[in-house]
C-alpha cells in the first residue's frame, strides 16, 4: 500500500507519497490532468535542470541566494542546489516528474514539478529532511528565484531542441549523406535510364542519382542548422510578462552565458523580452525547417523503394538489404521495411508541424503563450523521429544496398528515350516518328535506324552511346 506524506503550498495542504522528491503543486496537476499519459520528453526534463542550474549559478554570482533577503542560504546549501539541479540535468531523477503533457498552457505544472524535486533533493544533500513541510531551501524563493514559468519554461524548450538537434540530428543526417556519399561513388559506371513522370527517359548513372539523394542530404543539414539558430535566443530574463519584475538586469544575460559554457551553443539574451515571453515564433520556424527534412527524407526513402520494387516485376535497379519475411501467406516475399518506416515517420512529423503552427498562431495571445507544453513535446519528438529514422535508415538499409548493373544495363537499350540524342543529327520531328515505330514493333530505335539505314552504324554508336548521354555534349 502507498503511504503518503503531508506538503504545503498556497492552497493548503496536500497528500504526496512519502517516497517521491516532487511536492503539493506536482500532485495537483497529477491529479488535475489524467489525460494522455505522455511525459514531457527526458530531453525537455533535462533542459531544466541545466536552465535551474544557470540560474542558481547567476543568482550565487549575483549575491542573490546568500543576500539579505527572505532565507537566505549559506554557501553549503547554495552547493547543494547546485548539485540537485545537475542532478536533474543529467536525469538521475528522470521518475520524479508525472505531469501530463496536456497540462497548464504555460508549463507552470512541470516548472514547479522540477522546482519541488530540486529543492528537496538540494535538502538531502545538504542533509536535512526532504519530508518535512518547511523547506530550508525553496522551491519558490530559492529554486525559482527571479524567474517565471512565463521565461524559464521556454528558455527550456529552446535549449532542449539546440542541444538535441546538435546531438542526435545533425550526426544521424551527416551518416546518413555520408553512405549515400559512397553509394554515389561506387556505382557511378553504372548506367540506367532515367524516368521522368514515371516514364521512361534519357540515360544517366547510379551514381548520379544517388549524387542526387545525397545533395538533399546536404541541404536537409543546412536546414537543421537554421533550426537549431531559430532558437538560440532565450527568454530567461522576462520572467512573467517581459518586463523582468522581480530579477536583477543582468539576470538574462548571466544566465544565456552559463547555458552557452555547459552546451557549447551560442545562446544569448532575448534582444525584446516582451517578444520572446509571448510568442513561440522561433519554435514554428525551427519545426518548419525540421518539416522540409521531413519531406527530404521522405522524399530520398521512397524513391529507394522504388528503385527496389521488383524482384521480378519490378525495377530492381538497387538490391535492398532482406530484413525480415514479408508476408503471412506469401512465403519469400521480402519488403522494403526500412523505407516504409521512414516514409511513416516523417509523415508524423510533417503532421506535427500543423500542431506546432497552430500552438504558435494561436497560442500567443498578449503576454504569454498558452500551448508551450505540446509544443515542447512535439517539437523534441520531431527530432528523436528524424534522428532514429536516420540512423536506422543507414545501418539497416542504405549500407547493405547493392547495385543490379544487369538490370539497370537492360533498361537503357530498350528505352524509346535514346532517340533524343538523335535529334541535333535528325530532328525532332522524325525522331519522334522512330520512337513511335519502334514502341509499336518492339525493335529498339538502334535496330531500326540500322534498319532503315538512317545513319552509318559509326554515328549511331556515336550517337546512342548512353554514356555520352550522361553528361553535357559540346
Amino acid at each position: 500500500m502507498t503511504q503518503f506524506r503531508t506538503e504545503h503550498d498556497s492552497m493548503g495542504d496536500v497528500q504526496v507519497p512519502a517516497d517521491a522528491y516532487y511536492g503539493a503543486q506536482t500532485q495537483r496537476a497529477v491529479e488535475n490532468f489524467p489525460i494522455s499519459g505522455w511525459r514531457l520528453p527526458t530531453a525537455m526534463i533535462s533542459a531544466m535542470g541545466l536552465v535551474k542550474y544557470a540560474c542558481a549559478v547567476a543568482n550565487r554570482d549575483l549575491g542573490k541566494l546568500t543576500g539579505t533577503g527572505k532565507n537566505p542560504l549559506d554557501d553549503a546549501a547554495v552547493k547543494a542546489l547546485l548539485q540537485a539541479c545537475r542532478e536533474v540535468a543529467e536525469g538521475k531523477l528522470g521518475d520524479q516528474f508525472p505531469i501530463d503533457v496536456f497540462q497548464t498552457g504555460s508549463g507552470t505544472s512541470s516548472n514547479m514539478n522540477v522546482n519541488e524535486v530540486i529543492s528537496n533533493r538540494a535538502i538531502e544533500i545538504n542533509g536535512g529532511d526532504r519530508l518535512g513541510m518547511e523547506k530550508s531551501i525553496h522551491p519558490n524563493d530559492h529554486v525559482n528565484m527571479g524567474q517565471s514559468t512565463n521565461d524559464t519554461f521556454p528558455t527550456a524548450i529552446h535549449v532542449a531542441v539546440a542541444v538535441q538537434v546538435q546531438q542526435t540530428l545533425l550526426p544521424a543526417l551527416q551518416k546518413l549523406l555520408t553512405s549515400l556519399q559512397e553509394k554515389a561513388q561506387a556505382w557511378d559506371k553504372v548506367i540506367k535510364i532515367g524516368r521522368t513522370h514515371l516514364m521512361d527517359a534519357t540515360p544517366l548513372r547510379l551514381g548520379q542519382e544517388f549524387g542526387g539523394f545525397a545533395r538533399q542530404l546536404e541541404l536537409s543539414i543546412e536546414r537543421a542548422e537554421r533550426a537549431q539558430a531559430a532558437v538560440l535566443e532565450l527568454p530567461v530574463g522576462g520572467t512573467a510578462v517581459g518586463s523582468g519584475i522581480n530579477t536583477h538586469p543582468e539576470f538574462g544575460g548571466r544566465v544565456a552565458t552559463v547555458l552557452a559554457a555547459e552546451t557549447g551553443l551560442p545562446f544569448s539574451e532575448a534582444i525584446n523580452h516582451f517578444e520572446a515571453n509571448a510568442q513561440r515564433d522561433a519554435l514554428v520556424e525551427a519545426h518548419g525547417q525540421l518539416k522540409a527534412i521531413a519531406q527530404t527524407l521522405f522524399n530520398v526513402a521512397n524513391n529507394i523503394r522504388w528503385l527496389g520494387s521488383g524482384p521480378r516485376c519490378g525495377f530492381f535497379e538497387v538490391a535492398l538489404p532482406s530484413r525480415q519475411p514479408g508476408s503471412s501467406i506469401m512465403p519469400g516475399k521480402v519488403n522494403p521495411v526500412l523505407c516504409e518506416s521512414m516514409m511513416q515517420l516523417t509523415a508524423r512529423v510533417m503532421g506535427n508541424d500543423g500542431c506546432i503552427t497552430m500552438s504558435g498562431a494561436a497560442g500567443g495571445n498578449f503576454q504569454l503563450n498558452i500551448m508551450m507544453p505540446v509544443m515542447a513535446h512535439t517539437t523534441l519528438e520531431s527530432i528523436s523521429l528524424l534522428a532514429s529514422g536516420a540512423d536506422a535508415f543507414v545501418e539497416f538499409c542504405v549500407a547493405g544496398m547493392e547495385a543490379n548493373e544487369e538490370v539497370c544495363q537492360a533498361a537503357v537499350e530498350q528505352s524509346l528515350a535514346m532517340c533524343t540524342s538523335l535529334n541535333p543529327l535528325i530532328g525532332y520531328e522524325q525522331a519522334a516518328k522512330l520512337a513511335k515505330e519502334a514502341f509499336a514493333s518492339g525493335k529498339t530505335i538502334r535496330e531500326l535506324c540500322l534498319e532503315k539505314g538512317i545513319l552509318d552504324k559509326q554515328k549511331l554508336d556515336e550517337a546512342l552511346d548512353p554514356w555520352g548521354m550522361t553528361e553535357p555534349q559540346g
